[in-house]
């Protein structure tokens, strides 16, 4: 009898997996980078003057890398709020370019304004596979240590910034400079 109702165990067992599944929050990637060091890695800038850029070339500083790439609709969503946050935060952001092609990043930059500290051009993707990247935008908080402190994924939003990735800058910054509470 019990080999009988297997089926319909298992059958029940899937659409409970389902059923949670359904209600977590895609928004809400878990990142095994958070807390943990940033990847090691270097790359060519945009700029040739620039050279290439490693983590280490922002250590003691926090920091923010935002990975984005021309093709990506929810990058120009987000686009005014790293530029108004480049001008309110004296923060290093750093664009990470992420699978995209020379000329249309560059014509991109050019049309929508560069809020970056450096712009990194990560063409095979093989940088963003290091960092955990799921798809573009994406946006990580480095403090001072050169840990990965918070991982936002998909678009900023206005929330996102007031809520969390500016009261975490500042708070990473305060510590960076020995005034936490």
């Amino acid at each position: 009898m019990l080999f009988k109702l297997l089926p319909l165990l298992i059958f029940f067992a899937l659409v409970g997996f389902l059923a949670k599944g359904l209600t977590l929050d895609p928004g809400q990637l878990p990142s095994p980078l958070v807390d943990k060091p940033v990847p090691v890695f270097s790359l060519p800038t945009f700029s040739p003057e620039q050279g290439d850029f490693s983590a280490t070339d922002l250590a003691g500083e926090v920091w923010l890398l935002n990975v984005w790439s021309s093709w990506c609709g929810p990058c120009i969503q987000e686009h005014p709020l790293i530029v108004d946050l480049a001008k309110t935060q004296d923060i290093p952001i750093v664009g990470l370019n992420y699978k995209d092609s020379a000329t249309d990043s560059q014509a991109w930059l050019t049309r929508y304004g560069n809020p970056f500290y450096r712009v990194l051009a990560d063409r095979d993707g093989r940088v963003g596979i290091d960092w955990g990247v799921y798809g573009v935008p994406e946006t990580f908080v480095i403090d001072g240590e050169g840990r990965v402190r918070y991982k936002h994924v998909g678009p900023l939003t206005e929330e996102a910034l007031d809520k969390t990735v500016v009261p975490l800058l500042q708070e990473l910054r305060a510590q960076a400079n020995g005034t936490a509470s």
